[in-house]
């Protein structure tokens, strides 16, 4: 156990997996010799050689297409697209073919890969290097999609990722990336996927949210010392509603965070869910905080990015409805 960043857990993570299994193949723009553009992958090339972890053309369709054949053929895959912004060129493969192999063959050939990808602002990256798709892939049948918010989670979500033998996109909140320390086991682990965490108990509203902010949320209920559930979903694809489910019929208030787009973004599902199931167990309406719909901006972040101040109007005007 000692205390890591999230680019140090995944690394390890990562290098712990190729040790025990010579069927994992990394491949990527410049995660070899360079180790990645935020170093997740530093030094593996040097460990496990130029077959194992592969500079790739700057080619997202190629990556992504050699990696479905390699899954299909039988090995396990891990693709890193050097920003999510820059995945939409492999889109038709990702959603045509990665997700929908196992269902057209009939289980005669599986996918077992997982696309690694930062996403979300926060470090000045602008309308091309900034954005959160998430709603993209969990619009998708036949894909895992999952986001860690520390360290910890990072770590033992990339182990379940990648043991799934599913297709997974695997989205890491850059701006998380060396902003948070915190002990992480040495040895690897497992976080299961589809089950979200309750960071905190309440009763007078729950906060649902995942990614880059979870530590804003958190901050906000602990300084203004708020009597709130907080849930970290953990995985978009599947989604754990029975968590969301138990926390709502609890408190009966309900506010969703997340850095994406507003509309379908995924607080919108997750409304739609709580109205279909628990509408009853309501006691005022929900509310999303959201990225706006407009394009990323390259100054100004704040007024994008949800933040404290913004997050705490919507507690305070679902309490007081």
């Amino acid at each position: 156990m000692s205390s890591k960043t999230m680019v140090q857990s995944m690394n390890e993570a990562l290098y712990s997996m190729m040790a025990e299994d010579d069927d994992i193949i990394l491949l990527g723009e410049d995660i070899g010799r360079d180790g990645g553009v935020f170093r997740v992958t530093d030094g593996l090339q040097a460990k496990y050689g130029e077959n194992r972890v592969i500079d790739t053309p700057l080619n997202e369709l190629g990556i992504v297409g050699m990696a479905i054949g390699m899954a299909m053929y039988g090995l396990k895959p891990i693709a890193e697209i050097q920003f999510q912004d820059f995945i939409f060129p492999a889109f038709d493969q990702i959603v045509n073919q990665m997700a929908k192999i196992r269902y057209r063959t009939g289980n005669q050939f599986q996918v077992p890969m997982v696309i690694r990808t930062p996403y979300g602002g926060g470090v000045k990256g602008g309308l091309y290097h900034s954005q959160s798709g998430e709603s993209y892939f969990v619009h998708t049948a036949g894909l895992r999609v999952v986001t860690p918010s520390n360290p910890y989670d990072a770590k033992g979500l990339l182990v379940s990722s990648v043991r799934s033998g599913d297709p997974v996109i695997f989205l890491e909140p850059k701006r998380l990336y060396r902003s948070i320390k915190m002990e992480v086991p040495d040895s690897l682990y497992q976080i299961e996927l589809g089950k979200a965490r309750l960071l905190k108990e309440g009763r007078s509203i729950s906060v649902i949210t995942y990614g880059s902010m979870v530590p804003i949320v958190e901050n906000v209920i602990s300084k203004n010392n708020i009597d709130a559930d907080i849930l970290d979903l953990r995985t978009l694809l599947p989604m754990d509603l029975d968590a969301i489910l138990k926390s709502v019929k609890k408190t009966g208030r309900v506010i969703i965070v997340h850095e994406a787009p507003r509309t379908l973004g995924l607080g919108a599902e997750i409304s739609a869910l709580i109205s279909e199931r628990a509408i009853e167990y309501l006691l005022s309406p929900i509310m999303r905080v959201t990225g706006p719909d407009i394009p990323f901006p390259y100054v100004n972040e704040e007024i994008y990015i949800p933040d404290e101040k913004r997050i705490l109007a919507a507690i305070n005007s679902v309490i007081n409805y």
